[in-house]
């Protein structure tokens, strides 16, 4: 009976945090963004571009630089990602999207730590990541893993 009503306080936490993550303001931020994104037409019509041409230079890639198309392909698909990542909305969605991934790796170590400091979480930040005890703690490193 007592793994039953701690189990039901983990579940009702878990609830908790997620209402409190979807009313952040940082997730509704996220969505509006998104939002936006889908219905700016000039941002869906290059998305549409550069997915065709992203086609293209996959079918390209499977012969590399011998393809008669290749370095047109590739340049193509280069200047087309990079008008597209230029577009306001697009700066916006993708800072948006880089705040709730912070936000979530955040709460993913909140969670991770409150059951163990030894826990690893990825930070996002692969610089970060690799210095966290990355040999384990048997590795005569520096870890400060407990």
């Amino acid at each position: 009976m007592l793994a039953t009503i701690s189990m039901v306080d983990v579940i009702e936490a878990a609830e908790d945090l997620s209402m409190a993550f979807r009313d952040s303001d940082i997730f509704i931020e996220y969505i509006e963004k998104k939002k936006q994104l889908e219905a700016d037409e000039q941002a869906q019509k290059m998305i549409g571009e550069f997915n065709r041409i992203k086609d293209q230079y996959e079918e390209v890639q499977r012969f590399g630089k011998y393809h008669p198309d290749y370095k047109e392909v590739s340049t193509t698909i280069r200047q087309t990602k990079r008008q597209l990542d230029l577009l306001p909305i697009v700066v916006e969605y993708k800072k948006a999207e880089k705040d709730l991934e912070q936000l979530l790796n955040e709460l993913s170590g909140v969670i991770a730590h409150s059951v163990s400091q030894t826990i690893k979480v990825p930070t996002g930040n692969p610089f970060f990541d690799q210095m966290s005890c990355a040999g384990g703690c048997g590795s005569g490193g520096s870890c400060s893993c407990g």
